[in-house]
């Protein structure tokens, strides 16, 4: 596998938004932590949560859970590094909870101009597995490092309605849903979980995902991006290579990677991109691949 880390850096800086390009430079070339959440600051309301577009297809002014998604991955990539806000936007998402501990798919949004359908009509009294599981994992990875964060009550609540929902899984879930789940288990290396999860993923782990365009799946991955966690355990050493190879080989030319779902506005099918660049990066890193 061979990466192109200094066409990626071109990449980063003609294409990507300046969030972005701080994260890599954070990640990659010895960023300074304060810039990247100076550029995330721009995102953020007064009542501690993350809008703005801050998730490229949720293009609400308003706090919304996708942007809590995001703004907890800039938290993750400072680390050691810590920040106030990380703790304050737990204050923000134990605000919006719903008595289950889960937090709704999106909350309502007044202006949903250009953000996907899914975002826009999402039920705000009805908590996501889907998610809430993939908030909690990278909380998750912000609590390793901010003692903050990891006493929160609410990331504790909202971990335990996580565990509980996945419990009560007997049929395969959406293909989304599968691989936020399974992320979560693997991350706190719930064996018992992963392998009740491990039903529903085939031997390829290539599961399609459903409404999506023509050839979108989750793949091995998704499901298993930590070489030293349980999940990995699901996969023959070779599909692994194989996914790695597959996402190594998925550079273009120019230096970065493309999502490959549908984009819902002109400007997120832009801002996917060092979005998407900089987390692939940050996945063939950490499989020591970069």
């Amino acid at each position: 596998m061979s990466i192109d880390l200094k066409s990626a850096a071109t990449f980063m800086a003609t294409q990507a938004r300046l969030l972005d390009r701080r994260r890599f430079e954070v990640l990659f070339q010895d960023g300074d932590p304060a810039a990247a959440l100076a550029a995330l600051e721009g995102y953020r309301n007064p009542d501690g949560g993350y809008g703005h577009g801050l998730e490229p297809d949720c293009r609400s002014a308003t706090s919304q859970p996708g942007g809590a998604l995001h703004a907890f991955e800039v938290f993750a990539d400072i680390g050691p590094e810590t920040s106030p806000r990380a703790a304050a936007l737990c204050d923000w998402l134990a605000s919006i909870s719903l008595p289950d501990g889960g937090i709704p798919f999106a909350v309502p949004m007044p202006d949903p101009f250009g953000s996907a359908p899914f975002w826009a009509s999402a039920d705000p009294s009805v908590s996501s597995l889907q998610i809430t599981a993939i908030v909690v994992v990278t909380a998750q990875r912000v609590a390793a490092h901010d003692p903050a964060v990891a006493a929160h009550p609410w990331l504790a609540k909202a971990t335990r309605y996580c565990l509980d929902e996945i419990e009560k899984l007997d049929e395969a879930p959406h293909a989304l849903v599968l691989a936020f789940a399974m992320k979560l288990v693997d991350a706190l290396g719930d064996a018992r979980l992963v392998e009740k999860l491990a039903r529903f993923v085939p031997d390829d782990g290539v599961v399609a995902v459903g409404g999506g365009i023509e050839g979108e799946a989750m793949r091995p991955l998704d499901f298993a991006p930590r070489p030293d966690g349980p999940a990995r355990k699901l996969f023959r050493p070779e599909v692994v290579e194989a996914d790695l190879r597959r996402v190594a080989g998925g550079q273009h030319e120019d230096g970065g990677w493309r999502v490959d779902y549908t984009s819902y506005s002109p400007a997120a099918a832009l801002e996917w991109n060092g979005l998407f660049t900089v987390g692939t990066l940050g996945l063939l890193r950490n499989n020591g691949s970069v």
